[in-house]
């Protein structure tokens, strides 16, 4: 071989290795863009439980939401078109609507550590769903992870003991479909709509049908003081617009079994703050758990990235994309 075949080989080599690193760079920004989503939701357990009123858990909701939805909806300057006008209703209600609800009617009846430990299983919630609808199969790396990311949470959360209502449970399943069917449509029916237009359509249709629920349960809106008004203003902010478009973006580029994983931060999250803010202790068992999750999505996400979810087309649905 000579002199400049060599140079070109290793010209090539040092360009797919490159193109590798890039990649795998580009790869690990989404992953951090979509952890501010569950780390957001963390928070605000911490927010609500010091600052906000805990006995309209329902407005609570739709003063997340609605404002949320307006104020995206203000900065995409767009109106739903052709089949987004029920799409989005659609989408709302999964993600938002029915989900808030189904949690409330849960929070009622089972202990926050069963429900906790129900939602952490969004993970297999999410890859089952992905694999008939995505085509996104699950692989031996994703089990690893995903046995690990749920160990972890149990760990964290721990387990409520003595008996479980089945009403509460049932609640509690139903929202973790609700929400996991509603992260995989939300994927299957993009198109070139932007992000910003198709979060906003949905979190104003869902925060539409939390205000109309939460008049008939709860009657008026509560009062709140000065902080409640900021704590409400940061939580529809922070920890909904800016928290639901990162989640997006994640399920725009990330496996959806990935994106489920990396969702298993809000728990970690909760559990931390508690400790630092609310002057929680932390047991020797949930610093494992702690350890577990990070250790999971660190498994998961450090794999080759597939390239974005299918869109459902009939090519890409038989070629499939694996978790």
């Amino acid at each position: 071989m000579s002199t400049r075949s060599v140079v070109g080989v290793m010209a090539s080599t040092l360009s797919s290795r490159e193109a590798n690193l890039s990649s795998i760079e580009a790869k690990w920004r989404i992953v951090a863009v979509t952890a501010v989503a569950p780390i957001a939701w963390g928070a605000t357990y911490v927010v609500t439980r010091h600052l906000l009123p805990a006995d309209a858990p329902l407005w609570g909701a739709a003063l997340r939401d609605l404002p949320a939805g307006v104020l995206l909806l203000a900065l995409a300057r767009r109106r739903p078109h052709g089949a987004w006008w029920w799409k989005a209703p659609v989408l709302g209600m999964l993600n938002f609507g029915a989900f808030f609800v189904l949690v409330y009617v849960a929070a009622q009846l089972v202990p926050s550590s069963i429900a906790a430990s129900i939602m952490a299983l969004a993970p297999l919630a999410l890859a089952g769903l992905a694999w008939p609808l995505l085509s996104q199969r699950p692989t031996a790396r994703w089990a690893v992870g995903a046995a690990g990311g749920l160990a972890g949470v149990l760990l964290v959360v721990g387990l409520g003991a003595g008996a479980v209502p089945a009403a509460g449970v049932t609640a509690s399943v139903v929202a973790l479909l609700a929400s996991s069917l509603g992260a995989i449509l939300t994927t299957r029916w993009r198109d070139e709509t932007p992000l910003l237009a198709t979060t906003s359509w949905q979190l104003t249709a869902g925060g539409i049908v939390l205000v109309v629920v939460a008049g008939v349960i709860e009657g008026p809106p509560p009062r709140v003081d000065a902080v409640g008004v900021a704590a409400y203003a940061g939580i529809a902010v922070v920890a909904t617009a800016v928290a639901f478009v990162c989640w997006f973006t994640g399920l725009r580029h990330l496996p959806a079994g990935t994106v489920g994983l990396i969702g298993l931060l809000n728990p970690v999250t909760g559990v931390l703050l508690g400790v630092a803010v609310g002057g929680e202790s932390l047991a020797p068992a949930q610093v494992l758990g702690i350890l577990l999750v990070l250790m999971a999505i660190a498994v998961t996400s450090g794999g080759r990235n597939p390239g974005p979810p299918a869109r459902g087309g009939r090519n890409e649905r038989e070629r499939g994309t694996r978790l």
